[in-house]
């Protein structure tokens, strides 16, 4: 989803709350992981491995599949597709399946979430801890922003940085300050449940992947 990143420090005490899990989704047909999640407004996308499988966040029916590769983030930008593969992101067109452009991953080889925000993506690197912001045309890094955990998936919600955090077999969702990493919120996801990709759905609710569980759950919103 489209969102408004504001650059502005901020100093507030963290918030902790347990996740209000809604629903869950999968796994799906041929499917054993998720990897990376993104939501256009009306399907919710999971990359599942070999495919890009597109459902109906009202009941889980699978309404596309396109075959595309893809081992880590998924994003939509209002029109088109993002999907990293190992060394690269595809620009896709979700109409046709097809790959109109592509961009090289940051270099560590360690990219996970994906999303995209004000003419920019967005890339999780996991082992790096790091979120960078990245040109869509090139590639070309234009910020960092660090963690003290390991970052998987990574999603706007409206000017409120998110990620998820996959580390010694416990998850969490994260807000952070986009300038100085500062976490200002924690969503403690329950014992074995892992975050994979992240998005914000624009009102209510996060769709998480959930690794090699195959599924996909929806999570509450925190709203203070």
């Amino acid at each position: 989803m489209t969102s408004q990143p504001q650059q502005r420090a901020r100093t507030a005490a963290t918030t902790v709350s347990a996740a209000d899990i809604l629903c869950e989704y999968g796994p799906f047909n041929g499917a054993d992981r998720i990897n990376g999640v993104t939501y256009d407004g009306q399907s919710v996308w999971a990359s599942t491995g070999p495919h890009l499988v597109a459902f109906d966040p009202a009941n889980g029916e699978v309404r596309r599949t396109l075959d595309m590769p893809g081992d880590a983030g998924t994003a939509f930008d209002g029109k088109h597709l993002y999907q990293i593969a190992e060394s690269r992101i595809d620009k896709i067109d979700p109409t046709t399946g097809k790959v109109v452009h592509t961009i090289p991953a940051p270099d560590s080889g360690s990219s996970s979430g994906l999303t995209w925000a004000e003419g920019h993506l967005w890339v999780g690197q996991y082992r790096d801890r790091k979120i960078l912001q990245l040109d869509p045309a090139t590639g070309r890094v234009l910020r960092t922003i660090e963690s003290d955990r390991f970052v998987t998936g990574i999603t706007w919600a409206n000017d409120e940085l998110w990620h998820g955090t996959w580390e010694n077999d416990e998850s969490e969702l994260r807000h952070v300050d986009p300038v100085s990493g500062e976490v200002l919120a924690r969503v403690v996801m329950p014992d074995g449940i892992g975050v994979s990709g992240l998005e914000y759905n624009g009102t209510d609710r996060f769709f998480c992947g959930g690794g090699m569980s195959g599924k996909v759950r929806a999570v509450r919103y925190p709203k203070d």
